[in-house]
């Protein structure tokens, strides 16, 4: 299988949002398996699956089609980073699937944007042709107002794939990447400068835990830490909360209440379970649920 989970620019208007998705739907061979949208971020994540690379690729490359159609940069605004109408595009290799195949897929769909679309294309993570593209933060510094201003003259901002030129719908940011949360943190505070120095004391390019990256944000009147755990498994999510909650007393402020993101793996929730109760050497093997899969074959 392989996971595909754009990001779009637009959290706003239902029937932009409802539009997206039956542009993947549309492709035979994909399954659908959730739309998340936010108003404040003003970004909405679709999540996707197929068993073969050409159906993803296919309906991966629809939906970026319908959103240059229909989201305006001009005219957007939000509280999340974003350099596009479809402002990443991921594939997840999930199963037997490698990342070497979704590295090969990223490659094609974004060549296909750029050649039928017109769109700048940049290549992240594992897909990324030089390694100051790796990081994704790096790739969308600026925003789209900041690359609309250099993309044609500064050769930092070539683009791999696609015009060195940005219209209405900007640019878009395709990689290959392992399976990440996406988690946000929301504190007992409108002071968004707290939610900003926690987010650099937690994130990793700026000496905190590995595999995390992290953005202060002001989400609805409140401070907001927004995060992506990029390796669930080796920096886990109870780790990542034990940090934020410690860093947050060192301003008098408390964790009122979290947010999942579109999907999360089953794993994670465990893991962060486990550490709660303090089980040593659990058996996830005895969980009811898994049990019953088993059984059920």
């Amino acid at each position: 299988m392989i996971e595909c989970v754009p990001n779009f620019s637009d959290g706003r208007r239902p029937e932009v949002i409802a539009a997206l998705a039956a542009a993947i739907q549309a492709v035979a061979g994909v399954r659908l398996l959730d739309v998340s949208s936010d108003v404040d971020h003003n970004r909405t994540v679709i999540t996707f699956v197929g068993a073969e690379a050409d159906a993803v690729g296919e309906a991966a490359f629809a939906a970026v089609r319908a959103a240059q159609r229909l989201i305006n940069l001009e005219e957007q605004r939000g509280a999340h980073p974003r350099i596009g109408a479809t402002d990443v595009l991921p594939f997840v290799p999930l199963g037997t699937t490698t990342l070497g195949e979704c590295v090969a897929l990223a490659h094609a769909v974004g060549r296909r944007v750029g050649d039928e679309l017109g769109l700048p294309v940049y290549l992240y993570e594992a897909a990324a042709t030089r390694p100051e593209r790796r990081n994704l933060a790096d790739v969308r510094r600026g925003e789209y107002e900041g690359l609309r201003d250099s993309i044609a003259n500064d050769p930092a901002c070539a683009p791999d794939y696609g015009p060195a030129r940005l219209g209405t719908a900007g640019a878009i940011a395709v990689g290959a990447r392992p399976p990440l949360i996406a988690f946000n943190v929301f504190l007992s505070t409108t002071d968004v400068g707290v939610a900003q120095r926690i987010a650099k004391a937690v994130r990793h390019s700026n000496g905190g835990l590995r595999f995390v990256k992290a953005l202060g944000l002001l989400v609805g009147g409140r401070a907001q830490v927004s995060l992506n755990l990029t390796d669930y498994r080796r920096t886990p999510l109870a780790s990542v909360m034990a940090l934020i909650r410690a860093e947050a007393m060192r301003y008098g402020v408390l964790v009122t209440e979290t947010e999942v993101v579109g999907l999360i793996p089953e794993d994670a929730l465990l893991a962060v379970a486990e550490a709660a109760l303090q089980l040593h050497d659990f058996d996830r093997g005895l969980v009811l649920e898994r049990r019953l899969r088993e059984h059920n074959g």
